[in-house]
């Protein structure tokens, strides 16, 4: 069973940024695209990035692409969430996720595994 940590989060101000991490557990079986999703109040949730863990291929919303920045530990067992600019619009509940490496690709987002929501607020 594949365990998933994150941490990271908090409160910052418009143009700010904020790094979210995401270590999962030595049992990776079936999690080698791991990613994050973000939801806020009364909206979906939504994928925001996506990594393939062996590869290195990242995936992006269109609505983070060249603010926010995926990437992984050189073990494989750790992502990273870099947050750039960030708007008001980012506030969210984020969520860290791995799934099949079928996952990785445009358009779907891994949903296997989850770990807790750690919250994300940008003030004007």
């Amino acid at each position: 069973q594949v365990q998933l940590v994150a941490s990271g989060g908090g409160s910052v101000q418009a143009g700010g940024s904020l790094r979210l991490s995401c270590s999962r557990s030595s049992d990776t079986i079936g999690s080698d695209c791991m990613g994050w999703y973000r939801q806020a109040p009364g909206k979906e949730r939504e994928g925001v990035a996506a990594v393939y863990i062996p590869g290195s291929g990242t995936y992006y919303a269109d609505s983070v692409k060249g603010r926010f920045t995926i990437s992984q530990d050189n073990a494989g067992y750790r992502v990273y969430l870099q947050m750039d600019n960030l708007k008001p619009e980012d506030t969210a509940m984020y969520y860290c996720a791995a799934g099949s490496k079928w996952d990785c690709s445009p358009g779907s987002w891994p949903k296997a595994y989850w770990a807790q929501g750690t919250q994300v607020t940008v003030s004007s």
